[in-house]
């Protein structure tokens, strides 16, 4: 997928029908979990879902990307994704299959828009770069790999039952708004993009790392010849990976 220029955008086309949004942090505030919830599920792949797929019958190695989606559309149609699809109505959308290949796909009749394959790649990929979220590629060797991972998967899930949850984004604001990289305070983070916040958190832990390594340096406890080259800068790259 080429390179996406956000830093600026409010939205990115996907194509002349859909766009993905790209919220203010405020906006996120107002509804943290379901919107990161919503976000987690349209990235996701079988191996994120691993569980929820074995409960119900379906061996998660056997599942694209693709499938994934089109099983879980219709709970993610059944929310609020306006701060995803802007005012995209995906209630609108039924399950259909190509006259030419007999591919299934998603169509709203009424807007004449389309949800194949390639547009899901699409949207998955513009909000795993937005949120620097990584594509999980990890498949399991053998059968005794792939019971282990679904034991651990479930182990984990068990624990974050238990586990109460706070707001993230709130502890990154507090930790952002109190480091003297950041320029903003509390209101104005609020106006940034997500995007544009996730950016500067990189860039500073980048510059943090990076005044922490030099510091070794010059100290004579880090060998910089040990370093590698974009060890040695703290400007940021934004290429992305799909």
């Amino acid at each position: 997928m080429p390179s996406l220029n956000l830093l600026y955008r409010t939205e990115y086309a996907i194509n002349d029908k859909i766009s993905i949004k790209i919220p203010t942090v405020g906006e996120i505030l107002e509804n943290e979990d379901e919107y990161y919830g919503l976000v987690s599920v349209l990235t996701a792949m079988p191996i994120d879902m691993m569980c929820q797929l074995d409960d119900v019958g379906i061996d998660f190695t056997t599942v694209s990307e693709y499938e994934l989606f089109l099983l879980m559309f219709s709970g993610i149609k059944s929310q609020d994704t306006h701060l995803v699809f802007g005012d995209l109505d995906l209630s609108k959308f039924k399950l259909a299959s190509r006259e030419d290949s007999g591919d299934v796909v998603l169509v709203d009749d009424e807007n004449d828009i389309v949800i194949d394959r390639f547009v899901q790649r699409q949207i998955a990929a513009t909000l795993r770069k937005i949120h620097h979220l990584e594509k999980n590629r990890r498949k399991p060797g053998n059968e005794e790999a792939k019971e282990y991972m679904l034991q651990r998967a479930r182990e984990k899930q068990k624990r974050a039952k238990r586990r109460t949850t706070n707001s993230q984004l709130e502890a990154f604001i507090v930790s952002m708004v109190n480091t003297e990289q950041f320029k903003y305070d509390f209101e104005g983070t609020k106006e940034l993009s997500i995007y544009q916040f996730n950016e500067s958190l990189r860039q500073v832990i980048k510059k943090i790392d990076y005044d922490h390594r030099m510091g070794g340096v010059y100290a004579g406890t880090v060998n910089a010849k040990e370093l590698k080259k974009e060890d040695l800068t703290w400007l940021s790259t934004t290429n992305s990976k799909e």
